[in-house]
């Protein structure tokens, strides 16, 4: 039995640096909301399906002290599946570790309904963050239009002048940009918004108090000054293939456009694309030279996503038609999501790979923990990518080749 301890007093004790805005029942849904961010990979539309239907309090005393129940629907073979990927991360005390840890760093725990809570991230539904936690202030986007810029990390001197120009003109006239805050284009955006005193938020794939990539520590730190760096992982968590994917659909639902500046033809930023149009969000790309592998992506997404070609700052205001999102739904401009293109989803064997090391051998158990998959599903996968020369067994366990 896990002992679970979600009183209002213990929740208001571990909330105590946050403010005192929250009612008992707010603080409990915080503090619950805290531990569902340990226990849930990004994105884990189950865990927002039970959290939905029961609030974040009952649905962790549900998995904590109760069999795998068909709930909020949740067949009986989804929910087992789901409670052995929780269980394992559910240990006492874990929200509490983080709170301190976060309130030690200088981060904000924001849950939905806050003031600075971005209402955007609601249009994810199902696959809205239970939190975030925040390293400076994402009220800075509420007085602007936040326009997300991505692009490839191996970068060329053209995307990286391009980029910037296009960031600056969007902070020039009133805008925010979001990116990821990675090598290459994303760097070259925000450096740009800093430079021209805009609002910035990055969106990073580990914890708001993990500077990633290092080498970005510094602009990482700036922008957490002058406009926030978020993550809806608790502090201290590591990035991962998986997450980086997953955190490309914050970038995209929160801005009111995404523009995709250089990508390659299997980048990461055409899944950020691909979050936009599947949120109805508009997306533009910037052409590029024709023998250039860093622009094969951007006319891939002119060609099969319906893109807009955008060669400056006013192309992109343009692509947003001067109007919020709220605006343009009530006008009936938000484009529904283009048919036949899904944006692509990583598998669970890119967890499962994500969870290995290449020195030390991990047993199973651990590869499921880490992945955040049932015991069953990693050692299958495992199995799986043994065949496919992505996995070793040896030495008591499993690593990377």
């Amino acid at each position: 039995m896990i002992t679970l301890d979600l009183s209002a007093t213990t929740a208001r004790d571990a909330l105590a640096g946050y403010g005192e805005g929250r009612s008992d029942d707010g603080a409990v849904d915080a503090f619950a909301r805290a531990t569902w961010s340990h226990i849930a990979e990004p994105g884990d539309a189950h865990a927002g399906a039970l959290i939905t239907a029961l609030g974040a309090a009952a649905a962790l005393e549900v998995v904590a002290h109760s069999a795998p129940t068909p709930l909020a629907g949740l067949d009986a073979a989804a929910a087992r599946d789901a409670w052995a990927r929780w269980r394992p991360r559910l240990e006492e005390g874990v929200a509490v570790r983080s709170l301190r840890a976060a309130e030690r760093v200088g981060l904000t725990l924001l849950t939905p309904g806050d003031p600075e809570w971005p209402a955007p991230l609601d249009d994810l539904g199902l696959h809205t963050p239970a939190v975030l936690w925040v390293k400076g202030s994402l009220g800075v986007v509420r007085a602007a239009t936040p326009i997300a810029v991505v692009g490839a990390r191996a970068s060329t001197s053209y995307g990286e002048l391009v980029a910037a120009d296009i960031a600056a003109g969007i902070g020039a006239n009133g805008g925010s940009v979001v990116s990821g805050a990675a090598y290459g284009i994303d760097g070259a955006a925000h450096r740009a918004a800093l430079a021209v005193d805009a609002p910035t938020v990055a969106f990073l794939a580990g914890g708001a108090d993990r500077a990633y990539p290092s080498g970005n520590s510094k602009m990482i730190a700036e922008i957490a000054v002058r406009g926030a760096v978020v993550s809806e992982l608790p502090p201290g968590s590591a990035p991962t293939r998986w997450r980086f994917l997953q955190r490309n659909r914050l970038i995209a639902a929160l801005g009111e456009a995404t523009v995709v500046v250089e990508a390659g033809w299997r980048s990461g930023s055409l899944n950020t694309a691909g979050h936009a149009v599947s949120l109805g969000r508009p997306v533009g790309a910037v052409p590029g030279p024709i023998t250039s592998a860093a622009s094969a992506g951007c006319h891939r997404l002119l060609r099969e996503y319906d893109a807009v070609a955008v060669t400056g700052a006013d192309d992109v205001w343009e692509l947003v038609g001067g109007l919020g999102r709220e605006a343009r739904a009530h006008a009936g401009q938000v484009r529904p999501a283009a048919a036949g293109h899904e944006h692509p989803r990583t598998d669970d064997a890119t967890r499962v790979v994500d969870a290995l090391s290449a020195r030390t051998a991990r047993t199973v158990s651990e590869v499921a923990r880490g992945a955040g998959l049932s015991f069953e599903h990693a050692g299958a996968l495992l199995g799986l990518l043994e065949l496919d020369g992505r996995a070793i067994r040896g030495g008591g366990g499993w690593r990377r080749p």
